[in-house]
């Protein structure tokens, strides 16, 4: 099984607090969620990718997927009890996400922390820094990784239609928003509640 679920005893893991930083406005976490319901221990590194609107968690490493849920998620937007992020947080709605890319306020760059593409976003009037590295995500038919450490795909809880939901996509020349299948496993980066 290479899924990890909020039901796994040992959930109840490190890293579940986050100072967060306020990016035009908005309170985002400085690390990726990691197993449900924790952070990851550094701000370079993927974490565990989500399908939408669904708590288990897959790996953001290696391609040998054997319980990937082909299944269209469903829902009207993120549950509170499919929420994966720890206490005090949760994924953020699209308009939030949109935030990050107000170029009145916030600027952003394609740079590399120990050896990980990142994508740097800067609140203009604080200095406050974000950084969102490149996961890459899982192929909703299958759960094969594709793109790690060249893009970056995370989740917001707003849904588009029945199949698709709205997030954000980076890579070296684009940072903005989108919306693809909701199957598709992604990174999640939180906001405070």
């Amino acid at each position: 099984m290479n899924s990890y679920s909020q039901n796994n005893p040992s959930s109840t893991a490190r890293n579940t607090t986050d100072k967060g930083v306020v990016i035009n406005g908005v309170k985002w976490a400085t690390r990726n969620v990691d197993i449900p319901r924790t952070f990851t221990a550094k701000p370079e590194e993927a974490g565990m990718l989500y399908q939408w609107n669904r708590v288990t968690a897959w790996s953001a490493t290696g391609d040998d997927v054997t319980d990937w849920d082909a299944t269209i998620p469903v829902g009207n937007t993120w549950d509170e009890h499919n929420d994966p992020s720890p206490a005090g947080w949760r994924v953020p709605n699209f308009a939030e996400v949109q935030t990050l890319f107000d170029a009145k306020n916030v600027t952003n760059e394609w740079v590399t922390i120990d050896s990980v593409y990142v994508r740097k976003f800067t609140d203009k009037l604080t200095g406050n820094i974000l950084f969102l590295p490149a996961t890459g995500f899982r192929n909703d038919n299958h759960g094969t990784l594709n793109d790690t450490g060249i893009r970056g795909y995370y989740w917001s809880s707003t849904k588009r239609d029945s199949t698709n939901a709205y997030g954000l996509r980076i890579s070296d020349s684009f940072a903005g928003t989108n919306d693809d299948f909701r199957g598709e496993g992604r990174a999640i980066r939180c906001v405070a509640e």
